[in-house]
This record gives C-alpha cells, sequence and structure tokens, in this order.
C-alpha cells in the first residue's frame, strides 16, 4: 500500500497524454506574450495591497519601515531561487500542470495531489485576496473620479463590516440579519470567467493591454511623489531604516511574499505555448527580474511618503489602500493623483485575477487526466479549445467566497500555500536529476542539481516561519481535507491504480482513513486560529482561558481523527499482505 502511494507517472507518458486531440489546447503564445503573463501575474494586489502591512505590521507581526525595500530584495532571491526550479521543469515538462505534474513525475502520487491540492490555495484563495482588493481600489477609483458612492454594504465582507461603523446600520436585512456581501469582488470574478472561457489568444491581449497600463501607473506614482516631496524629505523619513530591527524585515519580506506569487502560473499554460522549451524559462525569469526592479523603487518612494509612526496609526485607522493613502497624505488636495493610482490598481489587479483564473482550471485538468479528479475536468470547449467546465466551475468558487471571505486570512493563507509548494518543487529538481539523468534538459539550474534547489527550499521554510500562527492552524487543516479526499476518491480512481477505466471500491482501511482526516480538518478550524503553540497549551490547562472549550475540543477530535487514521493505515496494510498472499496461492 505504502509503495502505491508514491508511484509516480513516467514522463513520457505525461507528455502523450496532453497530446491526446480531445483535451488538447491551442498553441498560440510566444516568449513576450508568456512574460507579459508573468508581469500580469505578479504585479498587483500584493504592491498595491501588502505594502501597508508589510512596512507598518500589525498585531500578529512587527512592520519593516524603511527597509521595506530590503524585505522585497530578500524575498526576490528566495522567489529567484524557486524560478529556475520551474524554468527546468517548465522546459522539460512542458504540460498545464504546473508543480502538480513535476511532483507526479519526481516525488510520487501522494505528494502530487498534496501539491495539486496545495495549489487551489495559491490560485483560487489568493485569486480571492485579489478580488477582496480590487473591490477596493475599484470604490475608491468611482467614489475620487465620478463622485459615485458604492454603499459599504456591498463592497464588504460581513466579518469586516461588523469592525467598520455605519456599515450594517445602513445594509438591508434579511429576517433580522443584516446583509454584508462583496457584490463588486464577485462581480469582476465572473466577468474574467467569461473571457478565459472566450480564448487564450483573446486573453493574453487583454493581459498585454493591462500590463502596460499598470506599470505606467507605478512610473506616474514615483513621479507624483517626487513632485510633492523632496528626496531630502524622503531620507528623513527613511529613519530609522529598521524600527523593529530584522524580525521586522523578515516578517515583511513574508508578507510581500504575496506580491511575488505569480511566476509560477507562467508554466499552467505551457500547452499553450508555440516554444515552451525556449519561451518558458524566459517567461518565467524575465518577468520576475522585471517586476523586483518596480517593487524595489516604488516601496522606497512609499515608505519615503510617510513617517513609520504615522503610517502605523493611519492603517490601524483607516480604510484606503496604502499607496493612495500615501499619496493623499503629502498632497490631500490632489485628488486627480489618488484617482489615477487608485484606477491602475483596477487594471493591476484585473491582469492578475485573470492569468490567476486561468492557472487553476488547467491544474484541475492536469489532475482529472490522471483520474484524482472527475473526468468531466478534462472537457475543452470544441469552438475555444479552452477547458471551460473547469473554468465556470473556478469562477463560482472563487467569486462566492470572494463575496464572504476576509482579504487578512486569504493572504497569509495564500502565501503559506504557495512557500509550500515551491518547497516540493525545489526538493524535485536534484530528484528528477539522480532518477533521470539522461533526459534532455533545455535549461538547468545553475551551479548543480543540488545548491540552489536547496537553498530555496530551505529560504521558503524560512519564510513560512514568520508567518503568523493563523495560517498555520488553517494551511494543515486544509491538508488533511486533502488527504480525506484522496482517501475517498483520488486512490481508487488513479490511472496508475490498475486497469484503464476500472475503479476499484474503496476500502474499509480507505474508509476510515477518510473520516480521521476529515475529522483532524474539522478540528483544525474549531481551534481558535489566533493562538501561537505556546499560547494553545495555556490554554488547554486553563479552565478559566476563554478559549479552553474550544481548544479541548479541538484536541479531542485530533485525538479520535488520528487513532482513526492510524487503524485505516493498518487495515490497509493487512488487506494488501492478504491479496497478496491470496494471489500467491
Amino acid at each position: 500500500m505504502l509503495s502505491q502511494l508514491f508511484r509516480t507517472k513516467n514522463l513520457n507518458d505525461i507528455l502523450a497524454a496532453a497530446e491526446q486531440p480531445q483535451t488538447q489546447l491551442r498553441r498560440t503564445l510566444g516568449p513576450l506574450n508568456v512574460t507579459l503573463l508573468g508581469i500580469g501575474a505578479i504585479i498587483g494586489a500584493g504592491i498595491f495591497a501588502t505594502v501597508g502591512t508589510a512596512a507598518a505590521g500589525d498585531a500578529a507581526r512587527p512592520g519593516a519601515g524603511a527597509s521595506l525595500s530590503l524585505s522585497f530584495c530578500i524575498t526576490a532571491v528566495v522567489c529567484a531561487f524557486t524560478a529556475l526550479c520551474y524554468a527546468e521543469f517548465a522546459s522539460m515538462v512542458p504540460i498545464s500542470g504546473s508543480a502538480y505534474t513535476y511532483a507526479y513525475a519526481t516525488l510520487g502520487e501522494l505528494i502530487a495531489w498534496i501539491i495539486g491540492w496545495d495549489l487551489m490555495i495559491e490560485y483560487a484563495i489568493g485569486n480571492v485576496s485579489v478580488a477582496i482588493s480590487w473591490s477596493n481600489y475599484f470604490r475608491t477609483f468611482l467614489h475620487d473620479g465620478f463622485g459615485i458612492n458604492v454603499p459599504g454594504w456591498m463592497a464588504t465582507d460581513y466579518w469586516t463590516a461588523r469592525q467598520i461603523p455605519g456599515v450594517l446600520e445602513s445594509a438591508p436585512h434579511l429576517f433580522g440579519v443584516p446583509i454584508a456581501f462583496n457584490f463588486l469582488a464577485a462581480a469582476i470574478v465572473a466577468a474574467l470567467t467569461v473571457v478565459l472561457v472566450w480564448g487564450i489568444r483573446e486573453s493574453a491581449r487583454f493581459n498585454a493591454v493591462m500590463v502596460i497600463i499598470k506599470i505606467i501607473v507605478l512610473g506616474f506614482f514615483v513621479g507624483v511623489a517626487f513632485y510633492f516631496v523632496s528626496p531630502a524629505e524622503m531620507t528623513q523619513n527613511w529613519t530609522p531604516f529598521q524600527p523593529q530591527g530584522w524580525g521586522g524585515t523578515l516578517a515583511g519580506a513574508a508578507v510581500v511574499f504575496f506580491a511575488y506569487i505569480g511566476f509560477d502560473a507562467v508554466s499552467t499554460v505551457a500547452e499553450e505555448t508555440k516554444n515552451p522549451s525556449r519561451d518558458l524559462p524566459i517567461g518565467i525569469i524575465a518577468s520576475l527580474v522585471v517586476c523586483t526592479v518596480i517593487y524595489v523603487v516604488v516601496a522606497a518612494v512609499f515608505t519615503g511618503l510617510i513617517p513609520y509612526e504615522e503610517l502605523k496609526t493611519r492603517l490601524a485607522t483607516e480604510t484606503a489602500e496604502p499607496l493612495t493613502m500615501a499619496l493623499d497624505h503629502v498632497a490631500p488636495q490632489a485628488k486627480w493623483a489618488t484617482t489615477i493610482v487608485a484606477f491602475g490598481s483596477v487594471v493591476a489587479h484585473t491582469a492578475v485575477l485573470l492569468v490567476f483564473q486561468l492557472g487553476q482550471p488547467r491544474i484541475f485538468m492536469s489532475m482529472a487526466r490522471d483520474g484524482l479528479l472527475p473526468k468531466v475536468f478534462t472537457r475543452v470547449h470544441p469552438r475555444f479549445r479552452t477547458p471551460h467546465v473547469t473554468t465556470i466551475l473556478t469562477g463560482i468558487v472563487v467569486g462566492l467566497l470572494a463575496g464572504v471571505a476576509n482579504i487578512n486570512a486569504t493572504v497569509d493563507l495564500t502565501n503559506i500555500g504557495t512557500l509550500f509548494a515551491f518547497v516540493l518543487v525545489c526538493i524535485g529538481i536534484p530528484v528528477l536529476r539522480l532518477k533521470d539523468p539522461q533526459r534532455h534538459r533545455p535549461f538547468r539550474v545553475p551551479l548543480g542539481p543540488f545548491l540552489l534547489p536547496l537553498l530555496g527550499a530551505a529560504s521558503c521554510m524560512g519564510l513560512m516561519y514568520y508567518l503568523p500562527p493563523s495560517s498555520w492552524w488553517r494551511f494543515v487543516g486544509w491538508l488533511m481535507l486533502g488527504m480525506a479526499a484522496y482517501a475517498s476518491y483520488g486512490y481508487n480512481h488513479s490511472r496508475l491504480a490498475g486497469e484503464p477505466g476500472r475503479v476499484r471500491r474503496a476500502s474499509v482501511g480507505q474508509k476510515l482513513g477518510a473520516v480521521g482526516f476529515l475529522l483532524i480538518a474539522v478540528a483544525l478550524y474549531v481551534i481558535p486560529h489566533d493562538m501561537s503553540a505556546t499560547r494553545f497549551l495555556a490554554a488547554l490547562s486553563a479552565a478559566d482561558d476563554p478559549a479552553h472549550g474550544r481548544a479541548n475540543t479541538g484536541v479531542s477530535m485530533i485525538g479520535i481523527g488520528l487513532v482513526l487514521a492510524v487503524l485505516g493505515l493498518v487495515f490497509g496494510l493487512l488487506s494488501r499482505r492478504a491479496d497478496g498472499d491470496h494471489a500467491r496461492r
């Protein structure tokens, strides 16, 4: 049974499956298209929305202050290690499944399932964050540019609305309950879903226009900032450079990692690229370099506009987005400037939404090809040659979640999920070099298969360490939910499980394991998410602690779940041994 969990898929079979006429995608993208898709995916909510938290900090972490530019540089180095690994894999295995496909060929089916399940966090949950941030900037753009005021209850989730005075009071009520739903966020997801079903060529052209616009707007932000604030004033605001020491700088690096998510999404269009072995490495590396230069400049200007202590105060008491807030601080009379920046942010967010909504369905399609998800996910539109079923399904889920979710929780969850995926990709490089050294690799990670990939894995784990406890609780809970899904469906439906078209029934061991993992997942969401490990242990022993009841309930459920999972494994091993003895007789 254990060997079955780590069965690997032959690379030649992976490449052959992608060439099946009924599931083949249209190859229309060149190196410039791919690079622009990468830039479109990277520059978005990260630079426009997360720089505030990264610079000022919050209750869960210290802020980087003026060292925010250094935070971006640190994160860029970490991402560069991973980008080189993605470039080698993408040139060698030009398949739309991205890290999922690479893991299937190197680390085995169970790890591939985990990373495929994990990538749902990066693309789907990440897009929820982007859609929420898009809604905030679009609302600012309408207000400052045209005097149109969108009611707060139409552009805010319920949990955020509870913290903003007057929002729930002004909202309509249903059966006495105030309605607060981010209709703006849901609407943009729906609109882009239509574009993505329409076709990849049209999506790429749309993205290229948006990339040009948002680069111009970020340049405009820098130019306006220097117009209103002298270099001497900026230098003064950069002191102290590290108000919270290296802890603040590294915590800032963990936050702004969200700003770099996207270069890996380039690999998901491998089957729609004319020359993927050449164009994908170019697109991945070039987009990362261009975005890093832009980020460092914008971060330096942003922290130079407003003193650290004042930045902390304003972010804690205002709902404005960071870049527009900074301009409003130095030039409150220049509403035209904040309007233009808000417009640029709307465009930037739209580009990110487009690319991430493009990536998620293609990962679903790759998993379905392998039998790990239902076959319906492999369907390609007969006219547009796009994975329309998975695109529409993704649009529905992301749109609904964007309407009800809180942005802070989704950003941290996206960061930890993506970093985990990056760790596995980095580990996959030396594994495949050892397992299949003779395979043609159009691009190779420099300095050998060990140094940079292992540095990449270690540095990603380092950034994960600086994320708040809540993201860890939610992430592990999501993985346990994925394990339950694999035990109940993926394991038996896998094309590597046996004869094609024949599905084995789930054994007693698998059913026990699935229930056990499901209990653990639920338990991890029952436990209060704002608790560190030390605080959690204290809550278990202190009966008067407000979190005592939830903490103990969660631990009890985890204990029962672990027992069931272990029993499931034992039953599975005994069943496999019995089948083997029967076959020998």
